[in-house]
């Protein structure tokens, strides 16, 4: 098939979407497909054409569902976009995040293919669908698939737009993540060390709770670390570390892949204290994958990734003493941290991105079905 993988945000900007992506496209060439990315170009704008990819439009940062995103506006570029579906005349065109502005609309609405949408997010509301609700619902109806990548983004979107939803999550590379990565020398010096792998700047990530937890976990392990991997300002909380009484974190910036793997290996256990708006957890998937037990906050994202007490423990967000409880009893029970880095390495094959990919490709295959019967393709010029 010749398939047309588009993505609202930049490949520039790392994040879930543009990595789920990306991934998607490898598995599906792997698979023998001929496979086109298209997505914003970046703070040059422009039209960019390299071998299978097009950058269309400038971006533009923009805060949204606690975090920032780089989207493109420039619907000047409208002609180019319609020129270029004529052009490859696509099988399937697979847009992830349809609602965000505005390439997935221009694509969507020149479209012939089968097209197949993804649905990422998940937050307590949206006002932005219910203001634009109508013209939303005229675009969507040119979806012949739709898929969510857990249940909570599913009951999210679905409150607004109804209709059948697939549910296939977000992939990782469990091969990465296995029993073969070898941890850092340090990890030898049987120090406790709790990991926290994300952009801790973003308030949604819930790393202040964290810091305030440490205190308490140190009380019963007085040499315990916080190992932090992920892109941010460590300087922003130096208030914080210092009121709260937090020492020995170490930030260590953003790492490669392969370093990302070895950190998990030389961790006790990797905690995930996000406060919401998360439809799904990489970062829990990933621990899991490495055979890591998982201490992360009970919001619907992560429930629908950790079985609680099978996997990981979950705690209510927001709560620093439920975050140093849970820690403490992991990093004390090493049976219970063995069990649940067991269970999860189980659990995470079910993430890999060969049985993911081709969950996606029967969406496809059901989605060409309702193709042939939707009459607004032939009116389409």
């Amino acid at each position: 098939m010749k398939i047309a993988l588009v993505s609202p945000y930049s490949l520039q900007q790392p994040g879930g979407v543009s990595e789920h992506v990306v991934h998607l496209r490898d598995q599906f060439i792997r698979l023998g497909h001929d496979v086109t990315v298209m997505a914003p170009r970046g703070p040059r704008g422009g039209l960019e054409v390299h071998d299978h990819y097009y950058g269309i439009g400038r971006t533009i940062t923009i805060p949204g569902n606690g975090s920032r995103m780089r989207l493109t506006f420039d619907v000047t570029l409208y002609a180019d976009v319609k020129a270029i579906m004529r052009r490859e005349q696509f099988d399937v065109v697979h847009l992830h995040e349809p609602l965000m502005p505005v390439l997935p609309y221009m694509v969507l609405l020149n479209s012939k293919a089968v097209n197949v949408a993804t649905f990422h997010a998940y937050s307590g509301s949206q006002p932005w669908y219910t203001a634009f609700k109508p013209y939303m619902s005229f675009v969507l109806g040119r979806l012949d698939g739709r898929i969510a990548v857990s249940v909570p983004a599913r009951e999210f979107v679905a409150q607004y737009f109804e209709g059948a939803y697939d549910i296939i999550p977000n992939g990782i590379d469990v091969d990465r993540y296995d029993e073969r990565v070898a941890p850092f020398p340090w990890a030898e010096d049987s120090i406790p060390r709790v990991l926290f792998v994300g952009r801790f700047e973003e308030s949604r990530k819930g790393f202040k709770y964290l810091l305030r937890a440490m205190p308490l976990v140190r009380q019963q392990f007085p040499h315990a670390r916080l190992v932090v991997i992920g892109s941010g300002r460590p300087e922003k909380f130096d208030h914080p570390m210092e009121q709260y009484g937090v020492g020995d974190v170490e930030f260590k910036g953003f790492v490669s892949l392969e370093d990302k793997a070895r950190y998990y290996a030389s961790c006790d256990v990797v905690c995930a204290p996000s406060t919401g708006n998360e439809s799904f957890g990489y970062i829990l998937a990933e621990s899991m994958a490495a055979g890591k037990p998982v201490v992360a906050t009970d919001i619907p994202g992560y429930a629908s990734v950790v079985r609680a007490g099978h996997d990981g423990l979950l705690v209510e967000p927001k709560d620093p003493q439920a975050l140093a409880l849970a820690l403490v009893r992991v990093l004390a029970d090493r049976e219970l941290r063995a069990r649940l880095g067991q269970n999860g390495r189980v659990s995470a094959q079910r993430f890999a991105w060969p049985r993911v990919a081709q969950q996606v490709l029967e969406v496809y295959g059901r989605a060409a079905e309702v193709a042939k019967r939707a009459a607004w393709r032939q009116e389409l010029v």
